[in-house]
């Protein structure tokens, strides 16, 4: 399997300005969060990137990213029908293949110079099938992401094989039907906002938004049908997440770069 595209998620009614507030690297250059996971993923060997924006954000967006050396694409969200929506929006870029994803109001930091999405998509290009990056995470934090539960693959730590998903679950949710052997009681597996999906994932959602032609559907819940037709793993990172929406996560973000 070979990984070319990326596609980023931007378009969202209450988080559009967040990909432009912005931070100084780690060279101490000013530059916008969306530059930042633009970055990301060159430094994963992929500059062909989707952006997915709701209308009249193409230039905004265009102007923050005109010193990043990737090829830029923008795709409207003409309709705001929520985050599961918006991957499905760039189905004509992504075309058949397999590509990275990311959301625009996250910051990454890895242990490695290459990055966290890098190890990502070359364990996606070993394993050849759908991977998500996933945290250890406390239970108290479990209404802030989405959550998977499975098994670990044998001989390989730190890497399961995913065989529930739930979106912003409750503790007595997760207990029942989270548990990942290993973990200590009260932890959980949740996404650390980085994938890579096969094109089955558009075939899932279609199937879902064609369902429910005036509302939203839950990426996790195509997640968990992705899990039940193909291989769908899921692998601990090791690096750091900062979700810019919060606070404190901005702060914190600032200090680490």
């Amino acid at each position: 399997m070979q990984i070319r595209k990326a596609v980023i998620t931007a378009a969202g009614r209450e988080q559009r300005n967040l990909p432009m507030q912005t931070l100084f690297d780690q060279q101490g250059v000013e530059r916008s969060v969306l530059s930042l996971v633009v970055r990301e993923a060159v430094r994963a060997g992929i500059d062909d990137i989707c952006i997915v924006v709701w209308p009249g954000d193409e230039e905004p967006y265009a102007k923050l990213l005109s010193d990043d050396a990737a090829r830029l694409s923008f795709v409207r969200q003409t309709e705001p029908r929520g985050y599961a929506h918006a991957v499905f929006s760039a189905r004509e870029f992504v075309k058949d293949e397999p590509f990275l994803h990311f959301v625009g109001d996250h910051i990454y930091v890895g242990p490695e110079a290459g990055g966290c999405a890098r190890g990502l998509v070359e364990r996606a290009t070993a394993e050849d099938c759908a991977v998500s990056a996933v945290q250890v995470t406390r239970e108290s934090l479990l209404p802030l992401y989405g959550s998977v539960g499975g098994q670990q693959v044998p001989g390989k730590p730190g890497l399961y094989r995913v065989e529930t998903v739930l979106e912003k679950p409750t503790p007595t949710d997760a207990e029942q039907h989270l548990i990942v052997p290993g973990l200590r009681s009260g932890q959980y597996l949740c996404f650390f906002g980085m994938h890579v999906f096969t094109p089955t994932i558009f075939d899932i959602l279609s199937t879902m938004l064609g369902n429910a032609p005036a509302g939203r559907v839950s990426l996790s819940t195509a997640l968990s049908e992705l899990a039940h037709r193909e291989q769908y793993l899921a692998m601990i990172q090791k690096g750091r997440r900062f979700d810019v929406g919060v606070k404190y996560g901005l702060f914190t973000a600032q200090l680490a770069l």
